[in-house]
């Protein structure tokens, strides 16, 4: 297992074209591997004394934070997957991105502990 993990700010009145936009692209990363992602948007995102997510992002007033993950296979898995789509269309923004994607913290991560997965 690996994990891909993102951090990125919505604007609050976009909820709908982020899910739509998120789901299109489910697909694809389904396509190349992926084995689940998780898009969970900003319900209790509290501000911190030192940093928070708000302040990872540089999040505006009226943004959403969105909490996401993606579970892959291996980092082998990513790697193949994110040359790939380099060069596949369907990775070209179709209209408005319902969000700054300068913005986005993306990093990938080797699980050291798990609970509820085999």
């Amino acid at each position: 297992m690996y994990i891909a993990g993102f951090v990125i700010p919505v604007p609050g009145d976009k909820l709908e074209a982020y899910r739509t936009w998120a789901q299109n692209s489910a697909g694809i990363f389904k396509d190349y591997g992926c084995i689940e992602i998780v898009e969970g948007w900003e319900d209790h995102v509290p501000d911190g004394t030192q940093t928070d997510f708000r302040r990872a992002v540089n999040a505006k007033p009226g943004e959403k934070i969105v909490f996401s993950w993606q579970v892959w296979p291996d980092k082998e898995s990513v790697d193949r997957a994110e040359e790939k789509m380099r060069d596949d269309p369907r990775m070209v923004p179709q209209g408005e991105i319902p969000f700054d994607p300068k913005r986005i913290i993306y990093g990938c991560f080797k699980p050291i502990s798990t609970m509820g997965r085999n």
